[in-house]
């Protein structure tokens, strides 16, 4: 029986239209999409293509990161 995973995902608009996706946990993960539906499809793809090489290649599955988001404002 396969085992559920859970990733947090970080989601950044494009200026000129659509989504970058990152997985903090997962950092081979790096995708996009024209939509964010689009752009978070393509990341569980991409998820699952990992997960798949983890487990064949005997490495570990990490466990889900929270990543925390904070802005810094200075003049340049």
């Amino acid at each position: 029986m396969p085992e559920d995973y859970s990733f947090s995902v970080v989601l950044e608009p494009q200026e000129g239209g659509g989504f970058t996706v990152v997985v903090p946990a997962l950092p081979e993960v790096v995708t996009e999409g024209d939509s964010e539906q689009e752009a978070l499809a393509n990341a569980e793809e991409a998820i699952r293509a990992v997960l798949e090489y983890r487990r064949d290649q005997g490495l570990l599955i990490p466990s889900d990161a929270h990543p925390e988001i904070r802005k810094v404002t200075m003049a340049a």
